[in-house]
């Protein structure tokens, strides 16, 4: 989910060419983390959103069966048709929005992944170490080459906007195949 932007974020962290550098990057990166921190209490609003739409259908249908029963037992050969469609309905909702749910807990465990390996990285970073390894120091900034402050900085804010329409676009995909 956070990939391209946690890439893009270690690729500027290593072309900062000054400590002013560094700094910029380190402060987009912590930015990111609340970004995707953000991402991750959205995906547990939606959740928890489906988690009730998904109880309401459980209890339907458990108003619908009961229906369904007291019209059998009093000859209501209507009422119980009707019962029994409404049944089939709110079974294939509740399947729905099981799937729905599992997948949601999937992409949090997901992004709660990343979220966590954004942070150790951003940490490590903060301390002076390479995002790849505990004993590896990050590569004097101090050198002349490398991109200047403008350019890491639009380099992670189009990251962070691709981001962005990325995840809308998963979400509006998934809103297309609801329907």
């Amino acid at each position: 989910m956070f990939e391209k932007l946690r890439d893009s974020l270690r690729d500027a962290m290593n072309r900062a060419s000054s400590p002013a550098e560094g700094r910029a990057v380190l402060a987009m990166m912590r930015d990111a983390v609340v970004e995707a921190r953000v991402g991750v209490k959205q995906i547990q609003a939606a959740l928890a959103k489906t988690e009730t739409q998904l109880e309401r259908e459980r209890q339907d249908l458990d108003t619908v069966r009961r229906r369904g029963r007291l019209a059998a037992g009093v000859n209501d050969a209507e009422t119980v048709r009707v019962a029994a469609q409404f049944e089939h309905k709110h079974q294939e909702r509740i399947a729905v929005l099981e799937q729905k749910a599992e997948s949601q807990r999937a992409e949090l465990a997901l992004a709660e992944q990343e979220v966590g390996e954004m942070t150790a990285q951003l940490h490590a970073m903060r301390a002076g170490i390479s995002p790849g390894s505990a004993a590896e120091p990050i590569e004097d900034p101090t050198t002349p080459s490398g991109p200047n402050p403008d350019t890491l900085r639009r380099d992670v804010e189009r990251a962070a906007r691709e981001g962005q329409a990325e995840r809308q676009l998963e979400e509006l995909k998934r809103r297309m195949g609801k329907r």
